[in-house]
């Protein structure tokens, strides 16, 4: 608020304060001449005026009121707050600060989440034999402080918190096998995830499916804690200008042809003249992420274009349109808004989802932000 504001408002209130007050003390002293019979001699269709003094309960609520109105200004930055904190004062981040709106959300906030952490690591981690988490946790959440508040933070300080990042992840397998962990990881993801993800966790056009065994910066649970802590920024480069929409056509027919079903039933017969030529543009221009066998690359977010999987669509169209222009998505980093302990939870309910081979119980029905959307899918066709 500027100065210009806030003196107004102040000033006017102030002003209104004053005013009520005046005009209280003088009805209280104001003393009418009254007849012997207490009467002011006023008379209205046969009923007259007495003078009778205010009842006590009503001026001492009115000026109860006028004192609260005081202790408020004092207390609460009411008066110029631009100036004046007042002295009222909440805990925020371990640190005493003035009170102010946000000051007390995040007081409230950091309250209801000790609630959630205690929780959290007494039981949760307990049950789920996944205690030892507790002290990398209680590590990472310093380190994090210590990013949050430094201007100019160590060089090596991001680096050490993706180690604690990664040192959670035994923990993550842990707690995909407690019923617990999962119930309120399943809450977590639809209150979050879910508005892409689908509540059931299998994608739509643009946003991966999180139940399959396909992952485009890789589905163990290193990989996921990872994606769901920084987010992941995916991008295909259109490429109609590079090579031109003959290239356009010729390399889209190739990566149909590497698909098991050939993107989509409704391509039908493929041109093997196109096909022979998208191979040379496939391997100049499209190998670097993809690999020259088309099978993709977790390091880059590169999709596998081999399989029948297909993140925009596989028809013949919509795979030269993701040629032509491009695709770009954007996976949100939840460290800040969950925090670790959801993360956990989130994670290991991903990871449980997942239709992993080697996993013999099949994972509850819903999901999270799992890594997977994180490679917005941008990365090529499939």
């Amino acid at each position: 608020m500027t100065f210009f504001w806030s003196s107004w408002i102040t000033l006017f209130s102030f002003g209104c304060w004053l005013f009520i007050l005046g005009v209280l003390l003088f009805v209280l002293k104001y003393k009418p001449d009254v007849e012997e019979d207490g009467t002011t001699g006023h008379e209205y269709d046969g009923i007259r005026e007495y003078d009778k003094p205010l009842p006590k309960w009503w001026l001492v609520i009115f000026f109860g009121s006028i004192v609260w109105g005081v202790a408020y200004w004092v207390f609460f930055p009411a008066m110029f707050p631009a100036h004046w904190e007042g002295i009222a004062t909440v805990e925020v981040d371990g640190e005493t600060v003035p009170w102010t709106s946000k000051n007390e959300l995040f007081s409230e906030l950091e309250s209801n989440n000790k609630i959630f952490t205690d929780n959290f690591e007494q039981s949760i981690l307990v049950k789920a034999d996944a205690a030892g988490a507790t002290a990398t946790l209680g590590t990472l959440n310093d380190l994090q402080a210590t990013m949050r508040r430094s201007e100019t933070p160590p060089a090596d300080l991001q680096t050490q918190i993706d180690g604690k990042i990664a040192e959670l992840a035994p923990y993550i397998e842990k707690l995909s096998e407690n019923p617990n962990a999962l119930k309120v990881g399943s809450r977590l993801f639809l209150q979050n995830c879910s508005v892409c993800h689908g509540s059931n966790a299998k994608g739509a056009t643009g946003y991966p499916n999180l139940t399959d065994n396909d992952w485009l910066y890789g589905g163990e649970a290193q990989n996921i804690l990872t994606t769901l802590h920084n987010g992941r920024v995916g991008g295909m480069p259109a490429w109609r200008d590079q090579i031109g929409e003959d290239g356009v056509r010729a390399a889209s027919e190739y990566v149909l042809s590497l698909s098991s079903n050939n993107g989509s039933k409704s391509n039908g017969k493929l041109d093997q003249t196109l096909v022979a030529q998208g191979s040379a543009i496939f391997q100049q221009n499209c190998a670097l992420c993809h690999d020259k066998d088309g099978k993709g690359m977790i390091s880059a977010g590169a999709p596998n274009l081999t399989d029948t999987i297909w993140l925009y669509g596989g028809e013949r169209e919509t795979v030269r349109n993701t040629l032509r222009y491009g695709r770009a998505g954007v996976m949100p980093q939840w460290e800040t808004k969950l925090g670790n302990e959801r993360i956990m939870l989130l994670a290991a309910y991903i990871y449980s989802l997942s239709d992993k081979p080697a996993k013999a119980t099949q994972a509850l029905p819903v999901t999270a932000t799992a890594p997977k959307a994180a490679a917005p899918a941008a990365a090529t066709v499939n």
